[in-house]
């Protein structure tokens, strides 16, 4: 894994701007500590920084070909042994192992059309000297980032929007649209929230030359009839996922794997420890805890159980060695900034910095984790998957769940400044979303409403939702140099269970009952039939009281830059105790104010 900068201009002679493109690249060395370069041409400029994963020796970026190309990548393509000897086949001389050399070689030999034989998570620029060219593109499902933005002549790259705004002609200017995405909590597809700054959608790619930028998709889901029976689907989950894993542990520098106890987690932990068994080595298995969880915990829709009894429970039966991280309030509340740093936007306080701070202490011994994100996306694991009012409200299923209906969100906003409301209207902009996302879902003719209502909520939940949790975890993981590879996200599987009919995919009668019956005998059976129950968070009464209090500090300050744009004697009379909240609600309230003054303040954002 890595980070990636770039600047192509047409009018602007970028050999003499090395400084330039440097100074982007500077400002993403967490996710690549282990090297850096650059590469410049009169039309192109590219820089890296460089996390060691495949081929540490022969893997230096930005990476050449014959003079006719120069690649600056971030990603694993986890097919590019089968690629390497096709592309010799045909007469291509390797003079390295790495996977970046193997996808010049392919961009060589297929020109775009290469990206539709990747497998892995991606995201690239490729400039093509000959047709003075740049080329971007981006994984299937969004595992890794890439923004950008034209300015005139010119277009600006990057893995995250601090790339961007550390060139002279991007600015931290937000308008109506980012303050609605700002403050509606989500971002619409596509948007880098900055004015006039974009990022490439997954399974899209763009071309840009002098004349035009031409962005298309060059991967979607497709709806046709299922036509395996239950025992075939079963076989093919398992084999599809048995050859996933087996992919994604090629690295040489030392792979773990997270554990939650849950199904997902706990499944691909099971298959990664039966090929580690094979090699004759231990898996190390890592878990998050908080002081206090114990006393603390109350138990809701979304996280019904603790996770530490399960987690102890399946690293016993695959016999890992198991890390449990815990951290305390104390430590939440020093890296409380660090998420909005790493997203160069407010982001979502403890669920974000105890996710960072666990794969700091997993850095300490490794350089690759294997998570189970988009699980529940792909196999319906959510409570909105089967709860009745959720999935027929007309929004997000998940705002229904969170208790956060259309009129929901419009409460949410009554802490807004009155002119601010009435310029973002962010309630507006989830409703713009819904109608996006209900557009863009690829029907299956003949249907019945229910089923095609269903395939609606699936297609949300991994076009709407999923990009939350991949954007948390790439940001939080590279904030260390930390590499995180996430299986169910692997285009094939998405692809099969897309079509799966949801009776089926809930065999059993139970959410994601495909999966369970996949890892049937791999797992006990009492792990595999544990109900689903989200990532936690601390629950101590301390976290929220130390939020609380820093809050409190801003909204009683004139200065602040928060002042503005909020209702500030609504939010104090919150944090005095004269308006009730929940805890946890209260919770996530103060640390949007604590990350959005912040924000303001680090980042000097204009409105206009």
């Amino acid at each position: 894994m890595c980070g990636i900068a770039g600047w192509v201009d047409w009018e602007e002679d970028l050999t003499h701007h090395r400084a330039t493109i440097e100074r982007m690249a500077s400002t993403i060395c967490h996710r690549g500590p282990d090297a850096q370069g650059s590469w410049l041409s009169p039309r192109a400029a590219l820089a890296h920084y460089r996390l060691f994963v495949i081929d540490p020796q022969g893997g230096k970026q930005p990476m050449t070909y014959q003079g006719n190309y120069a690649l600056t990548y971030n990603g694993e393509i986890y097919n590019f042994r089968e690629l390497r000897s096709e592309l010799q086949s045909r007469g291509h001389t390797f003079h390295t192992h790495s996977d970046t050399e193997v996808l010049l070689h392919a961009y060589d030999e297929w020109g775009e059309d290469c990206v539709h034989r990747l497998n892995g998570i991606f995201a690239f620029g490729l400039w093509d000297e000959q047709k003075q060219q740049l080329l971007l593109a981006r994984d299937h499902l969004g595992v890794k980032p890439l923004f950008y933005a034209q300015r005139g002549s010119a277009m600006i790259f990057g893995s995250e929007l601090k790339v961007l705004l550390a060139h002279p002609l991007v600015k931290a200017e937000i308008d109506a649209r980012g303050m609605a995405e700002v403050f509606g909590f989500r971002r619409m597809p596509g948007s880098g929230v900055f004015r006039d700054v974009y990022e490439l959608r997954p399974g899209h790619m763009a071309i840009i030359t002098r004349e035009r930028t031409q962005i298309s998709r060059y991967w979607g889901l497709r709806s046709a009839p299922h036509t395996d029976d239950l025992e075939t689907t079963t076989e093919k989950v398992r084999a599809l996922l048995e050859d996933i894993i087996k992919r994604q542990l090629i690295a040489d520098v030392p792979v773990v794997t997270m554990l939650s106890g849950g199904l997902d987690s706990s499944s691909l932990t099971a298959l990664t420890a039966r090929e580690f068994q094979r090699e004759g080595k231990q898996l190390h298995t890592y878990s998050i805890d908080y002081v206090g969880s114990a006393e603390h915990f109350r138990g809701n829709v979304m996280r019904p159980s603790l996770d530490t009894p399960w987690v102890e429970r399946v690293a016993g039966h695959v016999h890992s060695q198991h890390h449990t991280i815990t951290v305390d309030t104390p430590e939440l509340i020093e890296g409380m900034l660090v998420p909005m740093r790493m997203h160069d936007l407010p982001a979502t306080g403890q669920l974000e910095t105890s996710l960072y701070l666990l794969c700091k202490a997993m850095k300490q011994g490794a350089t690759v984790a294997i998570s189970g994100e988009s699980a529940d996306e792909v196999f319906g694991g959510y409570p909105w998957f089967y709860d009745e009012q959720a999935i027929n409200a007309p929004t997000f299923p998940w705002f229904i769940m969170m208790g956060r209906s259309i009129n929901g969100a419009r409460a949410m906003t009554s802490w807004l400044s009155p002119e601010v409301e009435q310029k973002a209207r962010p309630f507006e902009l989830v409703e713009q979303m819904y109608r996006q996302s209900l557009a863009e879902v690829p029907r299956l003719e003949g249907e019945d409403p229910r089923s095609a209502r269903m395939r609606e909520i699936f297609y949300m939940s991994l076009v709407n939702f999923l990009p939350m949790l991949l954007d948390r975890k790439d940001r939080m993981s590279m904030a260390v140099g930390f590499e995180v590879r996430v299986p169910f996200c692997d285009y094939r599987l998405v692809e099969y269970v897309w079509n799966i009919p949801n009776e089926m995919k809930r065999a059993g009668d139970i959410e994601k009952g495909i999966l369970r019956r996949a890892m049937s005998g791999i797992l006990p059976e009492d792990v595999l039939y544990r109900r689903k129950s989200a990532y936690p968070s601390s629950q101590n009464p301390s976290y929220v009281e130390e939020t609380r209090k820093w809050a409190l500090q801003i909204l009683n300050d004139a200065n602040a830059p928060i002042q503005p744009l909020v209702n500030a004697a609504l939010l104090r009379r919150i944090a005095e105790g004269q308006v009730p909240l929940p805890g946890e609600a209260a919770g996530f309230l103060y640390e949007r104010v604590i990350q959005l003054n912040a924000w303001l303040e680090e980042y000097h954002v204009a409105t206009v």
